[in-house]
């Protein structure tokens, strides 16, 4: 029996623990909070990502190494390679840790991406606005997730502002500028490649954000199948590029009937959690099986699918459970406004069942504005 290692105990390894478990895989995970929400289910080391007692402790308890989190320090994860493997390898986190070398890789790989600049000083931001244009944002090139690390611009009047808010940072994690993108979709695709290269993705998902964090993903996203061959290419190209061995997310923007990149997590999504319930082999699942060298499960969709973000506080579960197929994840963490305390998925057969169950859910916890573009997509997708 393996024992997998997770750097990072959040509800990502959390949810691998739970997926991982009637596979017969045992867990260790590491963290620097005692009450890491993966320690109520798998045994934790209480440390430092950069705490060498922990690493070794840590890596003397694993026969395989990965993370839940795209942050933990890329110099950890390569000393961690001298004892056991870890999938993905510190190359792919170390990009995707670094806004500029990861849009400087999607540009190597003629995947679109936003227009931007590195900026470093003050006189830099100003002529990275000229080049870039307005309205556009000066981002953190490192530690920024879930709208974090951010300033939006709306004309070169507001460079002060946004050099005030994050100027300090520019010698700390690097500054960057990109080019605000008018987009009328944000999509996702979660993959999975396993060591032997083999590659496999679940279908494209759309994504609602409120204030940058993810309120609502559907699948399959109603997009025609150029478009999601095209972003599941690029989603490969990314793959094969890293000999990236897990699971990993694309983030796009689409305009004008063409993608943007956005990002790449390089770990399990929040936009794939709806794969739990809704697909035939989870996120979670396929993600294990690649690190410890099993062969992957199918991808294939189950219906429709819906995941709803619960964040700050859990409502109530009484109005998800009555659903047929309404299926509930809490988290098992202590409320705090903004934080990702648990989701709900539901799952139908059609997109007419969905669009109503979504309905029913939203009124019974006062969500109708978490819902309503969700529902409107599933109903013009019913009369198509």
């Amino acid at each position: 029996m393996k024992t997998v290692g997770i750097l990072g105990g959040g509800q990502l390894a959390r949810m691998m623990v739970l997926a991982g478990t009637p596979l017969g895989v045992r867990f260790i995970v590491l963290d620097p909070a005692p009450d890491a929400c993966a320690s109520q289910v798998a045994p934790m080391v209480n440390g430092g990502f950069a705490d060498a007692n922990a690493l070794d402790e840590f890596a003397a308890r694993a026969d395989v190494a990965t993370f839940d989190f795209e942050n933990v320090p890329a110099e950890s994860a390569d000393s961690l390679l001298k004892r056991v493997p870890v999938f993905p390898n510190p190359r792919a986190l170390g990009i995707a840790q670094d806004r500029l070398a990861e849009k400087t890789l999607f540009g190597e790989l003629d995947i679109p991406v936003a227009p931007f600049a590195v900026v470093d000083n003050r006189v830099q931001l100003d002529e990275a606005i000229a080049s870039v244009g307005t309205p556009c944002i000066l981002k953190t090139r490192r530690l920024g997730y879930d709208g974090k690390g951010q300033f939006r611009l709306l004309s070169p009047a507001d460079a002060d502002a946004a050099w005030d808010a994050l100027g300090a940072q520019a010698s700390k994690v690097g500054l960057i500028l990109e080019g605000f993108v008018e987009f009328e979709r944000e999509l996702s695709v979660v993959a999975v490649r396993d060591r032997h290269g083999e590659f496999r993705s679940w279908p494209v998902t759309e994504n609602w954000h409120v204030d940058g964090v993810l309120s609502a993903s559907l699948a399959p996203a109603s997009v025609s199948d150029v478009l999601a061959e095209q972003a599941t290419s690029h989603a490969r190209k990314v793959a094969d590029a890293l000999d990236y061995v897990g699971v990993f997310a694309l983030e796009l923007f689409c305009r004008d009937g063409e993608l943007l990149a956005n990002e790449m997590a390089p770990r399990v999504h929040n936009s794939g959690h709806w794969t739990i319930e809704g697909a035939e082999t989870s996120q979670f699942q396929n993600h294990l099986r690649a690190v410890l060298g099993l062969p992957l499960g199918a991808t294939r969709m189950l219906g429709h699918a819906c995941m709803l973000n619960w964040i700050g506080a859990m409502p109530a579960p009484e109005a998800v459970l009555a659903e047929p197929s309404g299926h509930w994840h809490d988290y098992g963490k202590a409320a705090r406004e903004g934080r990702k305390v648990g989701h709900a998925t539901l799952r139908a057969d059609s997109a007419a069942e969905l669009a109503a169950a979504l309905e029913r859910v939203g009124d019974s916890l006062d969500r109708a504005g978490q819902v309503a573009p969700v529902v409107e997509r599933l109903r013009k997708l019913d009369r198509a």
